[in-house]
């Protein structure tokens, strides 16, 4: 079974979004929300899922991540919304 990793991005308690990476989506959620996640989330607690795209590779969905954070909010609210094709 071929390895699966994603980028995502979290909507944070006070509306700040975090963009990320990981091989397991749902337990990276998780611990953002027992506040083992990034430091950036730790105080932000609980945080939403609210994007993901999947990728073969791990360099694939850092690439993605380091694309959707040059990004400012307006454009990652519109790629949450399947707006934005970058």
């Amino acid at each position: 079974m071929a390895a699966k990793y994603f980028t995502y991005i979290v909507r944070c308690r006070d509306g700040v979004l975090y963009t990320g990476y990981t091989n397991d989506i749902n337990e990276r959620i998780n611990k953002h929300n027992r506040g083992e996640g990034a430091k950036f989330t730790r105080g932000r607690t609980p945080v939403e899922l609210i994007y993901w795209e999947e990728y073969p590779t791990r360099e694939e969905a850092m690439q993605r991540e380091w694309a959707i954070k040059q990004l400012d909010r307006k454009q990652k609210l519109t790629l949450v919304n399947g707006g934005l094709k970058t």
